[in-house]
């Protein structure tokens, strides 16, 4: 059974707020990346490059850990855990181009290095904690 997000989490990734991902390298050690956010229904949704650690790692192992914090209020913040149900190129450049309008104002993402292949990661939480509970 997947939980669900609250209207006040939901608030919290519609600002401009880094969620920070922690997923497994291949020797279990835990790898921790700030990311851009958004939802999707009740799915978080991520995007990286290919050949990135968090890339390698969410491909080979879909496990994964978020969290992230109000920007307006230290003191509350999500956390989850769950399950990468997508990894996908086919749309990755028009995410990462939203995101840059999100974050950045920029309609579209300026940091692309010549060859590099987006990838837009979806993730179902199965446990989400929020604090204050």
């Amino acid at each position: 059974m997947t939980d669900t997000f609250s209207d006040a989490s939901r608030a919290i990734f519609a600002k401009r707020v880094l969620a920070h991902v922690a997923s497994l390298a291949p020797d279990g050690s835990p790898n921790v990346t700030p990311v851009w956010v958004e939802l999707d229904g009740d799915d978080v949704i991520i995007n990286t490059a290919l050949g990135r650690a968090k890339a390698r790692n969410l491909a080979s192992d879909p496990r994964v850990a978020v969290s992230l914090t109000d920007p307006d209020n230290p003191y509350v913040a999500i956390a989850l855990r769950g399950t990468v149900v997508g990894f996908t190129t086919e749309g990755a450049d028009e995410v990462i181009d939203r995101f840059a309008m999100k974050y950045l104002d920029l309609a579209t993402y300026p940091h692309r290095r010549e060859g590099e292949v987006r990838v837009t990661v979806r993730i179902r939480p199965d446990r989400i904690s929020t604090q204050p509970a």
